[in-house]
């Protein structure tokens, strides 16, 4: 199978995050050509692969193009070289020796899964990785933290709603089906938006808690994406964008609106001005939320293919 590796780097240089990942995908036990994306970095990534990795592909994007339009350059790049399988993979996360065989088999076997992953264990492998910890609660994954509470023999697989993109084993169906990464979510909230359109297209996602990855995120720092404000604009557009259950952008508009004039009349001048920019902001877009939705719903597939 013609399985390509794509990272996305920014500013990798961090705790020798693209030593690790690079190193466990080349000493894997199952053969994976790499794409490393740059997304513009200024700390030397691009310099450091050039010289210590000069046979793995990189594409240098002149601007940062986000995560999932970052993906979309590798994606599009390893389909013009026949890929079959894409194993998209955070540059500050790295394999084990068996991970890719064990996804790419049990993928062979179990067609209907478009997107399966691993567990995710956080950098030390002593714990999972908080991300991944909510993902396989039972509000989005049935019987995983049962089984391991109660020492249960695990699943093969779990059925999961989402999982973040940190290390996605992708097949070529899926991505002929569903597309990739819409560019409206620039940073968090790509995978989430691809997931919905999975769902809407019936195509399978899951995780395989025997294959593992480790995914340091200790001296992450915060940035603005992690704001409030930014949170609940991130999640408007979710919510308008998921073609399952979509919300209509009008009732947003006036559930906001009620809220604006409930923190006047409680004098609560910190949700005012939040509540008030979230209101601005669906206000402003709503041609392009209810466009987005649109988008999810058909078969608009976002690559780089001309």
């Amino acid at each position: 199978m013609n399985l390509f590796s794509i990272i996305v780097i920014y500013n990798g240089m961090r705790n020798n995050w693209i030593e690790k990942c690079f190193n466990s995908l080349l000493t894997s036990t199952y053969s994976t050509k790499i794409i490393a994306v740059d997304n513009a970095s200024n700390d030397g990534s691009v310099d450091f692969i050039k010289k210590n990795y000069p046979h793995i592909e990189l594409i240098e994007s002149s601007e940062n193009l986000g995560f999932g339009g970052a993906n979309n350059l590798g994606i599009s790049s390893a389909l013009k070289q026949g890929a079959q399988y894409f194993f998209l993979l955070n540059q500050d996360a790295w394999v084990e020796p068996s991970t890719l065989n064990q996804l790419i088999n049990f993928s062979k076997e179990h067609p209907a899964y478009g997107i399966i992953s691993p567990l995710h264990l956080d950098g030390n492998g002593e714990g999972l990785d908080r991300s991944f910890a909510r993902s396989v609660s039972p509000y989005f994954c049935e019987d995983f933290l049962s089984d391991l509470a109660l020492s249960k023999p695990l699943k093969d697989i779990y059925p999961i709603d989402f999982i973040c993109a940190a290390a996605w084993l992708v097949t070529k169906k899926c991505i002929e089906k569903v597309g990739g990464f819409s560019p409206t979510f620039f940073h968090y909230g790509e995978d989430d938006n691809f997931c919905h359109r999975m769902k809407y297209k019936k195509i399978g996602l899951g995780f395989l808690p025997s294959a593992k990855i480790f995914h340091d995120r200790k001296d992450r720092a915060k940035n603005k994406f992690a704001q409030r404000v930014e949170t609940e604009k991130r999640q408007m557009l979710l919510s308008a964008s998921n073609p399952n259950k979509p919300i209509d952008i009008q009732i947003l508009i006036k559930q906001y609106r009620n809220k604006v004039i409930k923190n006047k009349l409680l004098f609560d001048k910190k949700e005012l001005k939040i509540n008030k920019e979230i209101l601005s902001y669906l206000k402003k877009n709503s041609a392009i939320l209810t466009s987005n939705l649109k988008k999810s719903m058909a078969s608009t597939n976002y690559l780089f293919l001309d």
